[in-house]
C-alpha cells in the first residue's frame, strides 16, 4: 500500500504566493525521485482549539495561516530511498528555494496507509 509523508506548518499570510512557488518547485523534485503526488492546502477553516488544534500545534500567529500538506509515495521503501536524494537536490537548497516560513515549527511524519477507499 502507498505511504504518506504529512506536514503542518504556519506560513506568514503575506507569503502565500511565495509559498505556492516554493511548493511547486519542491513538487517537481519529489516527483522526479518517485513521489506520486504532492498536495498543499492553504488553511481556510482552521479553528483555534482549547486543548489541541492545528494552530496551537504550530504556534500560529495572527499574521500566519496554517498549511496542511502531504506527499504520496508508492511505498515507504521508495520514500526512504528517495529522501536523501531529494534533500541533496540543489533546487531545494535554501539559497535557491528558501522556505517562506519558520521550519522550526513544521510538524511532519511518515504514515503507513491502513484504509484507502
Amino acid at each position: 500500500m502507498n505511504y504518506v509523508d504529512g506536514f503542518v506548518a504556519a506560513v506568514p499570510t503575506q507569503n502565500k504566493e511565495i509559498y505556492i512557488h516554493h511548493a511547486r518547485a519542491a513538487a517537481e523534485v519529489f516527483k522526479e525521485h518517485g513521489a506520486l503526488r504532492l498536495v498543499e492546502c492553504w488553511g481556510d477553516d482552521v479553528p483555534q482549539g482549547e486543548l489541541t488544534s492545528f494552530p496551537m500545534a504550530v504556534k500560529c500567529r495572527e499574521d500566519e495561516t496554517v498549511v496542511f500538506s502531504w506527499i504520496l509515495w508508492p511505498s515507504r521503501e521508495v520514500r526512504d530511498q528517495a529522501m536523501p536524494r531529494v534533500m541533496e537536490d540543489p533546487r531545494l537548497k535554501p539559497e535557491v528555494n528558501p522556505m517562506p516560513f519558520d521550519g522550526k515549527r513544521l510538524i511532519y511524519g511518515g504514515f503507513a496507509m491502513v484504509v484507502d477507499e
